[in-house]
C-alpha cells in the first residue's frame, strides 16, 4: 500500500513517517526544498504541474495532507491562502483528473476554526467562528474539501494543539522548552492565561493511523484529549524539571486581537469512529523535550 504524505518533512510528517514505515507501509512524501530521501518528492502544492505529476507517479492508496502554511503569525497573508486553500485544490483535482480514489484522504485542518465559542468543550457542530487568517484559510479549505466528499474518499480532520520532540522554536512550547535547555533567565510572552491541550505528537499520529484505517468518510472530526492547560503552568512544570525558575516577562506585541483563551475539544465522535484514546501526561512531555538533542 502507497502513503503519500504532503509537507512529511515537516513536524507532524517526520513522526508520521516513522510509524508507517514500521507498520510496513510503502511511503512517500512531499517537500517544499530539494528532497534529501530518496522517497521524498520536491513539490510546491501551489503548482498544479508539480502535484499532478507527484500524484501519477505514486497513485497512492492513501493521502495524508499536512502541508500548510501552519504559523499564525506568518505575515505573507495571501501565501496562507495559495497554499491552505488552492494547494489543497490541486491535489483534489489531480485526483479526479487521473481517475484515482484512495481508500482515504486524510485533510488536516485545525481546531483554530472554532475561534472563540464561549464554550467549555468544542465539538464538531458548532459554528465555526475563526479569529485569524490561519483559521479563516482552514475553514475556506474545508469548505472547499466537503464539494469533493461525493467524488472521494476524504475525512478532515480538526488537529487540537500538540507538540513533542523535533517542533519547531516559532511555536510556544518549544520555545519555552529552548530557553530552559539553554539556561536563559528571561523569556518573553504574551497571554500566560491562555488555555490549551498540548498533546503529545505520539498520541496524534496513532489518531490519524487509526483514522486512516477506520470506515469513517465524507465527515470532519476532532483530534483531541479533552485535557488542558494553561501556559503559566507549563512554565511552573518547566521550571520544576530545570530546577529553576525564569523571570517571565509579557510583552503586549506578543498578544492577539481576538485572542482564542481555550481550546479544548470534545472527543465523543473520534471515539465512536476509533475508540478510546487515552493521553500522555505534559510533564513526560516535556521532560523528553527537554532532553532531547534536537
Amino acid at each position: 500500500m502507497n502513503v503519500l504524505i504532503t509537507g512529511i518533512d515537516g513536524f507532524t510528517g517526520k513522526h508520521l513517517e516513522t510509524l508507517l514505515i514500521s507498520k510496513s507501509y510503502t511511503v512517500f512524501g512531499t517537500v517544499i526544498n530539494r528532497p534529501d530521501k530518496d522517497n521524498h518528492i520536491e513539490c510546491d502544492i501551489r503548482h498544479k504541474d508539480q502535484v499532478y505529476a507527484v500524484i501519477n507517479q505514486i497513485k497512492p492508496d492513501y493521502i495524508f495532507h499536512l502541508a500548510a502554511i501552519s504559523f499564525i503569525g506568518e505575515k505573507d497573508k495571501s501565501l496562507i491562502y495559495d497554499v491552505n486553500v488552492l494547494g489543497t485544490q490541486n491535489i483534489l483535482d489531480s485526483l479526479i483528473f487521473y481517475n484515482l480514489n484512495p481508500r482515504k484522504i486524510i485533510i488536516a485542518s485545525s481546531a483554530t476554526v472554532y475561534g472563540n465559542q464561549g464554550a467549555n468543550i468544542l465539538d464538531e457542530s458548532m459554528c465555526p467562528k475563526p479569529a485569524n487568517h490561519y483559521g479563516y484559510s482552514k475553514l475556506a479549505m474545508e469548505h472547499l474539501a466537503i464539494t469533493y466528499f461525493s467524488k472521494l474518499n476524504i475525512l478532515i480532520t480538526r488537529p487540537f494543539n500538540y507538540t513533542g520532540i523535533g517542533h519547531n522554536e516559532n511555536f510556544i512550547i518549544p520555545k519555552i522548552v529552548k530557553h530552559f535547555k539553554s539556561k536563559k533567565t528571561n523569556i518573553e510572552l504574551g497571554n500566560l492565561d491562555i488555555a490549551r491541550e498540548f498533546n503529545d505528537i505520539r498520541i496524534v499520529i496513532d489518531i490519524y493511523f487509526k483514522l486512516m484505517t477506520c470506515n469513517a468518510k465524507s465527515d470532519i472530526v476532532n483530534i483531541c484529549t479533552g485535557n488542558v492547560i494553561k501556559l503559566k503552568e507549563i512554565l511552573l512544570c518547566m521550571q520544576e524539571i530545570a530546577g529553576y525558575k525564569i523571570n517571565i516577562q509579557v510583552n503586549p506585541e506578543f498578544i492577539r486581537k481576538n485572542e482564542i483563551y481555550s481550546l479544548k475539544g470534545s472527543t465523543k465522535k473520534m471515539y465512536n469512529m476509533i475508540g478510546i484514546v487515552n493521553g500522555l501526561d505534559i510533564k513526560h512531555t516535556l521532560k523528553l523535550m527537554y532532553q532531547s538533542e534536537i
